[in-house]
């Protein structure tokens, strides 16, 4: 086998389109499929949402809503 580096796109139906060069031969191929490394902002986001998901059923029970806005007083106030 001759490895051959082709980059290529996956749409939002995940399919893989690449345009290979003209010497390969029409027919069945090995394909070695490298996602990249989400950047920063990306992992960022996806640690929220796992954070999000965990906690969702605990944030989303009233009887955790043990305090209101009328509750202490304002930060400015306390002066």
């Amino acid at each position: 086998m001759t490895p051959i580096r082709i980059i290529g796109k996956v749409d939002a139906a995940h399919r893989l389109t690449a345009t290979v060069p003209i010497a390969v031969p029409a027919g069945d191929v090995e394909v070695v499929v490298i996602v990249p490394e989400p950047s920063g902002d990306a992992v960022d986001r996806l640690w929220e949402v796992g954070v999000a998901a965990e906690w969702h059923d605990d944030l989303a029970d009233e009887r955790q809503d043990i305090y209101s806005l009328a509750d202490g007083t304002a930060v400015d106030e306390a002066r």
